[in-house]
């Protein structure tokens, strides 16, 4: 499932089973380690920032709001991903279609904009795909019901996606198949619970908890997302699809079985209520300005969710004290960058350093810091 690694350690704790703490405990495992996983809430992952998401591996499209490193990050973890699915114990849905970028003519200039920043991306980490411009004509050839409704697009080749919860399904599975691994739901535990290296202890812990860890890294906070689940038998859509919009710009990912993940509003809050009559029909509005069929699609379900994000927007991995690594940050990119962040982990847990940090513009922390 990863790289080839040398373990100076045979035993760890992971705390928190959402996407980096269910990856790094089948890796460790796949490395010949005996895993203790704690996670506060129960297998389905129902806490987990990773459930409520679209799992698009979008670098190029992300790059709108995200700086390189992540982009890199984001095309690395692309050609990891097969890899990593391939050697669970359960299918998850996997495609690289690209990414669709439309808009209707009244934001032809913030597309324009757009197309700027994606050119200006590509110049930076040229490793990426050229963007191509689309006419009807090669929309039409790559989504045939939206060949109509739109003048001009974008695709951004070699882009993907995933089935988030199947992911995390496949991932649970293949811990509930390993005879390394305990797992231990509804058994929230805290870095302080554990003296790593000692007696009856874990040689290693491992803090994925998100949001749950900022009792004891301060720094993080809660960045909101919603997205809307429908069933539209009647809309067929290859790949995921943007819609540029000046105030929300929307993404409708295609999941399988006619379902699809429209997702908009981020919200610089930590606030879990349930979403706005006012957010639900800004979303729904703009999914049917792309596609009528979605007027007689099915909501499956309305999430809310927080990120955990913290002040620059990047993940980071540090070290508190000896034994312990901490794991956070992911923010919105966590399926586009969790196979990266991944690799990055497994090298410092083997040699203390990572050649692939570096290459993403991270500095782990390996000496003992302050929260």
């Amino acid at each position: 499932m990863s790289m080839a690694v040398d373990l100076p350690f045979r035993s760890a704790a992971i705390l928190g089973a959402g996407l980096m703490g269910r990856l790094l405990a089948v890796t460790l495992v796949q490395a010949g380690c005996r895993v203790e996983l704690f996670e506060a809430g129960g297998p389905e992952a129902e806490g987990a920032a990773a459930r409520v998401a679209a799992a698009m591996l979008a670098p190029l499209a992300e790059s709108a709001v995200a700086p390189a490193s992540v982009v890199r990050m984001g095309h690395y973890a692309l050609d990891r991903w097969p890899t990593l699915i391939a050697s669970l114990a359960a299918p998850a849905f996997f495609q690289r279609e690209g990414t669709l970028v439309l808009w209707h003519r009244q934001d032809a200039s913030e597309a324009a904009r757009l197309a700027r920043v994606l050119a200006r991306t590509g110049e930076v980490v040229p490793e990426l795909p050229a963007m191509k411009s689309l006419d009807a004509a090669g929309i039409a050839a790559l989504e045939p019901s939206l060949g109509q409704r739109f003048a001009q697009g974008l695709l951004l080749p070699d882009e993907g996606q995933l089935d988030n919860r199947a992911l995390l399904a496949a991932l649970l599975a293949t811990l509930q198949a390993s005879s390394q691994v305990r797992l231990h739901w509804h058994a929230p535990r805290t870095t302080d619970d554990f003296t790593p290296g000692e007696p009856g202890q874990p040689e290693r812990v491992i803090d994925c908890r998100g949001l749950g860890a900022r009792p004891q890294w301060n720094a993080l906070r809660g960045v909101r997302g919603e997205v809307i689940r429908v069933h539209a038998p009647e809309v067929t859509l290859q790949r995921p699809t943007r819609l540029v919009h000046p105030r929300y710009p929307l993404y409708i990912a295609p999941k399988p079985d006619n379902v699809f993940v429209i997702g908009a509003t981020e919200i610089e809050s930590d606030d879990m209520s349930p979403a706005s009559v006012r957010s639900t029909l800004e979303l729904l509005s703009a999914a049917y300005s792309v596609h009528s069929g979605f007027a007689e699609a099915r909501i499956v379900e309305i999430a809310t969710q927080c990120r955990p994000t913290l002040p620059d927007n990047l993940p980071a991995v540090r070290q508190p004290r000896p034994g312990v690594i901490q794991v956070n940050g992911l923010y919105r990119h966590g399926f586009m960058i969790a196979p990266a962040i991944l690799d990055v982990v497994m090298e410092l847990l083997a040699t203390g350093h990572s050649a692939l940090a570096s290459r993403f513009d991270m500095a782990p922390s390996l000496e003992p810091t302050t929260p």
